[in-house]
């Protein structure tokens, strides 16, 4: 009976061991003409220090759904616009075993210092919307991304001079130091330059908690200062501080004033299809798509492929006039041309991962 359980048991050993070699190297084939540098479980990190709204949102599933198309993990993290907690969260990171790190809307004073770590450590980083500069020596191997910004203030104030001769404006910014609406702003200083428009008032966030609500009160104010006839329009360089702003012109009745925008959502869609909307035109780049190009410049780091040191996302303008009625983020498309498709930086190799990984 001994010797009969004692066979079984050695039987039952050795198809074990079969079936882990078999797991093993299952796990372990390659796909052929597929870079080894993707392959075998990839880890990436995305770290966000902006507000949890509708953009942000969307860049993230824009990021993570292409880096899971690949058969990478991917983790996201967002510091609502601290900047200590960011730093801590890139810090965590680095010490944590993730292959590559995307990196959006860090401050110019400490990025250098905050990503070279992780490029010591071997990891690949693309940024976003952030400046790494140092002594004027940038980041060897990170590739930069931004929308292209003169170009989406080009677009947004060029509807506002086109209302008429200088337009007075109240515009909605803060800074310096936030890269995007430094870049948005050397283009208004041209158009006030060129005595296109007139600032009346600028206006930003100090509750970056609240974007909408702290805009909205500070609006409220101004406004009051202002009797109709008086303001031509509101010139709002981020899109959360453009809704603070359109709430506060509804809830006094100013529809004389229009207000024109940079970045979407479908909140801003929305406001701009409302009865009576002063809201007419809003210039943005689509954030899924952003995240998309931010996760293949990416993959194509680990791959060791060639990747440039910077790379701009084209700008489009999305009009009040054309919207439909069921226009969303997902089918702007159907009326702005180019609207989130791009095939730029995609390598066969890719698609390669993405049958592979298909759910």
């Amino acid at each position: 009976m001994k010797k009969l359980i004692f066979l079984l048991l050695s039987l039952v050993l050795v198809l074990s061991a079969c079936n882990s070699e078999d797991t093993n190297t299952a796990t372990a084939t390659k796909l052929e003409n597929v870079p080894e540098g993707v392959q075998g479980g990839i880890k990436i990190a995305i770290i966000r220090n902006l507000p949890s709204d509708d953009h942000t949102k969307q860049f993230l599933d824009g990021a993570r759904q292409e880096g899971e198309s690949f058969g990478f993990e991917v983790d996201t993290m967002i510091s609502e616009n601290n900047d200590a907690k960011f730093q801590e969260l890139v810090a965590q990171a680095i010490q944590q075993d993730y292959d590559g790190l995307i990196i959006s809307h860090g401050k110019a004073d400490y990025s250098y210092d905050m990503i070279q770590p992780a490029l010591d450590k071997g990891m690949k980083v693309v940024t976003f919307d952030t400046v790494a500069e140092k002594d004027g020596k940038t980041l060897e191997g990170v590739t930069s991304t931004f929308q292209d910004d003169h170009k989406l203030a080009e677009l947004s104030l060029g509807e506002i001079a086109a209302l008429g001769d200088k337009q007075r404006v109240i515009k909605l910014w803060f800074g310096p130091g936030v890269p995007p609406l430094d870049r948005r702003q050397e283009i208004y200083k041209q158009y006030e330059d060129a005595g296109k428009i007139e600032t009346l008032e600028t206006v930003g966030p100090t509750n970056m908690q609240d974007v909408q609500g702290d805009i909205s009160s500070k609006m409220n104010a101004i406004l009051a200062k202002y009797p109709e006839g008086t303001v031509d329009a509101v010139w709002g360089s981020w899109d959360e501080m453009a809704k603070g702003a359109y709430k506060a012109m509804k809830d006094n009745n100013r529809d004389d004033i229009k207000l024109i925008s940079i970045d979407v959502s479908n909140q801003d869609i929305n406001l701009m299809r409302e009865e009576n909307s002063n809201w007419i035109a809003t210039a943005a780049v689509d954030p899924f798509l952003i995240g998309q190009m931010n996760m293949r410049l990416l993959a194509k780091k680990l791959a060791g492929d060639e990747t440039p040191e910077s790379y701009n996302l084209e700008a489009r303008l999305i009009k009040q006039s054309d919207l439909q009625d069921d226009t969303t983020m997902f089918n702007l498309d159907e009326i702005v041309e180019g609207w989130g498709v791009s095939d730029e930086h995609n390598e066969p190799w890719m698609d390669e991962l993405r049958t592979e990984f298909k759910k």
